[in-house]
């Protein structure tokens, strides 16, 4: 998929809780806090409650799953 339409989608859910899986296998649930033409960064709750900020690159993006609002 082209890291345009990548970027597009992302911006769409942003503020919303999605599932990222990456081609490595890793799964990354969190809240979108922003995105650019490189990656997104979302927020995740930590096992202690904290709010962690993760980036993944939108090369290693293999699927997103939108969660419901």
């Amino acid at each position: 998929m082209n890291y345009q339409h990548v970027e597009n989608l992302l911006i769409r859910y942003r503020g919303d809780s999605v599932d990222i899986k990456t081609i490595s296998g890793g799964v990354y649930e969190g809240t979108i806090a922003d995105v650019t033409n490189d990656y997104v960064t979302l927020k995740m709750k930590s096992a202690a409650g904290e709010e962690d900020l993760v980036i993944v690159l939108l090369h290693a993006i293999e699927s997103i799953v939108a969660q419901r609002r």
